[in-house]
């Protein structure tokens, strides 16, 4: 039985292709492993707050959370961390908004990156202790970045640094690409998509 962690930041609900490929990565996984708990997060809909001094206080301070806010906004970083170290598999659907990842997404790694709990500093530099994960990455943009436009992609770029900080480095990007571009490159561009994750679940499976 593995534990899968969905992480949704597109604010296009049902409408969005991040969401409809990640669902049909979930729906695969499950097949493969019936017994497998899921743990959903839609940023979209419930949007993490952007750190403030509160927050700093809260995680950062050498006297720990003073008030009930700061303790809340622990509370919240616990439970955001806790979520990501209990999950086997991570599946992420990332919209690509101004070249890289939205805000909300941004929001969620600001909570969990914390020293201590998900990284340690060592003499030979910052140590990763979120470890043993698989993370899947649905990238979703209007134009085509994995070409000669890459210089553009700050999205996928960035998600793999920050998740292999944190530890994970078993990463498979899906890219559905220049949707943008009318309904055909759409239409196109979500059946590589699907094809692309079946095969990332079935090599998973195999593992």
């Amino acid at each position: 039985m593995s534990n899968i962690l969905y992480i949704n930041s597109s604010p296009r609900g049902s409408a969005s292709y991040s969401n409809h490929i990640a669902a049909s990565v979930i729906r695969d996984l499950r097949n493969n492993d019936p017994d497998a708990t899921l743990t959903a997060r839609n940023l979209a809909q419930g949007p993490l707050p952007h750190i403030d001094d509160d927050f700093v206080t809260a995680t950062r301070g050498a006297d720990g959370p003073r008030t009930d806010k700061q303790r809340a906004i622990l509370a919240q970083s616990d439970a955001l961390i806790d979520e990501l170290l209990a999950a086997d598999i991570i599946v992420i659907a990332a919209p690509m908004i101004n070249f890289s990842v939205s805000s909300t997404l941004k929001s969620w790694f600001d909570y969990v990156v914390r020293a201590g709990r998900t990284f340690r500093y060592s003499e030979a530099g910052a140590q990763g202790l979120v470890t043993g994960k698989r993370v899947i990455i649905v990238s979703a943009s209007g134009g085509i970045y994995s070409g000669e436009n890459a210089a553009l992609d700050f999205q996928v770029p960035w998600l793999r640094n920050m998740l292999g900080f944190l530890g994970m480095t078993d990463v498979e990007v899906i890219r559905v690409e220049g949707t943008a571009l009318g309904p055909q490159a759409a239409e196109q561009a979500l059946g590589r998509a699907t094809a692309q994750a079946r095969d990332v679940v079935a090599t998973l499976a195999a593992a």
